[in-house]
């Protein structure tokens, strides 16, 4: 189960493949979906598609759950919380260290 920033490299690497991101887009948008439903758009086979899910499973990105007959895939929403933490963490990362640079420049300018 994901919890920390230290697992950020499974879940990227999960995300590495478009047939994944799509996934887990359509997920997002659409809600649970079964195994089935998500494979439809895709010319690829069913077991192939399961082992895209396999790997969004193991990244935490995904869980499944059976509904009767039903097997359900549903997103993780705390998984894509926690990248979007790390991304806002990186943003003010680099917007502080370009606007320190602007004013690096800026104050070199007025110098001449």
């Amino acid at each position: 189960m994901l919890a920390t920033a230290s697992d950020l490299p499974t879940v990227f690497s999960a995300l590495a493949d478009p047939t994944r991101i799509a996934i887990v887009e359509r997920l997002a948008r659409e809600g649970d979906r079964t195994a089935g439903e998500l494979a439809d758009p895709f010319e690829i086979s069913k077991p192939a598609i399961s082992r895209h899910l396999a790997v969004l499973e193991k990244a935490g990105l995904i869980e499944r759950k059976v509904d009767r007959q039903w097997r359900r895939v549903s997103i993780r929403p705390e998984a894509l919380g926690l990248m979007a933490d790390w991304l806002d963490t990186q943003r003010a990362f680099w917007t502080g260290s370009f606007d320190r640079l602007e004013r690096m420049l800026a104050d070199q300018e007025e110098d001449k």
